[in-house]
């Protein structure tokens, strides 16, 4: 299937068709790459990854997810290109176009990726942007899914900082009709416009307050207080304890709710270890997931 967006910027991008597509036929890779089954489906096709930040989880996914598919994946980093010289992105963006079969760009500032983007002759992916997370909400809907055997109706708590990820969460819980909650201290809510596009489509709760926040909540998520784009450890004070998820918080939740983290996560400061390694716990397979659900969409986007 091809998706009707060339790019894949925010999960906005998508339809509510596509999305759910998308997180299916993830799955899918995922059964056949257990029964070592996995097809060529990107026989000679080339990615390229720009990272202007470091990376763990989306470089080596995005990387054995195009070996996987039989393709190939190139990283750069800016000191690798000539942007770090001066060349303009719109030049960068016509020759890797002319290169490459898709170009996947970890970067600061969305306002670059949207100009890749439009210059590029072949789809580009944000692999993470100071605004929006898209890749990693596809892997945790995959989760979730996964686990609950359904995503509509479901109630997602957000505790925490209101950052570039909880803005593609909020995306994602609109495609998918689930409800959400976020608790946020003053001042660290989430992007004003994309709460409001969403609250068409679906529920969304903005608090203060945790407790309320994750009542009878059947997906927990959190994040660092502190990240490549919000450096200053005093914000940290902000959040703790009243942020924090712990064993006391959680119990607020359903009995059978799911703990997700995209990671890498601070233990002791937005979640203990006490609930990331315990039973209701799943960033494991959710970072696992990230492979998956990016094999979908590179098929999606570039598959002849």
């Amino acid at each position: 299937m091809k998706l009707k967006t060339k790019n894949l910027l925010t999960l906005s991008d998508l339809t509510k068709k596509e999305f759910n597509q998308l997180i299916d036929f993830s799955i899918k890779l995922k059964k056949e790459l257990k029964k070592e089954k996995t097809k060529p489906l990107l026989k000679n096709k080339t990615l390229t990854m720009i990272f202007q930040k470091p990376s763990t989880r989306t470089r080596v996914s995005f990387e054995v997810a195009m070996f996987q598919l039989g393709g190939h994946a190139i990283n750069l980093s800016s000191n690798d290109m000539q942007l770090s010289r001066g060349e303009s992105i719109e030049d960068t963006a016509k020759t890797l176009s002319r290169y490459t079969d898709c170009i996947m760009a970890r970067v600061y500032d969305h306002n670059l990726l949207e100009k890749l983007s439009e210059f590029s002759a072949v789809p580009v992916i944000n692999g993470l942007s100071d605004t929006f997370h898209p890749c990693q909400i596809l892997a945790d809907f995959m989760t979730i899914k996964e686990k609950k055997r359904k995503l509509k109706g479901l109630k997602l708590a957000w505790i925490g900082d209101g950052n570039n990820v909880c803005n593609s969460m909020i995306n994602g819980c609109a495609l998918a009709e689930m409800k959400m909650s976020i608790a946020t201290p003053k001042g660290f809510e989430p992007n004003r416009r994309v709460v409001n596009k969403a609250q068409k489509f679906t529920d969304i709760e903005i608090t203060t307050d945790p407790s309320k926040a994750i009542k009878n909540a059947d997906i927990v998520v959190t994040d660092t207080f502190t990240s490549i784009h919000n450096r200053d450890p005093k914000r940290t004070k902000k959040f703790i304890p009243k942020y924090q998820v712990n064993s006391n918080l959680m119990k607020h939740a359903k009995k059978n709710a799911i703990f997700m983290h995209c990671l890498p996560a601070k233990r002791g400061s937005e979640v203990t270890s006490s609930v990331i390694d315990g039973p209701q716990s799943v960033v494991w397979d959710e970072a696992e997931n990230r492979l998956h659900t990016q094999k979908a969409l590179l098929v999606f986007l570039i598959h002849a």
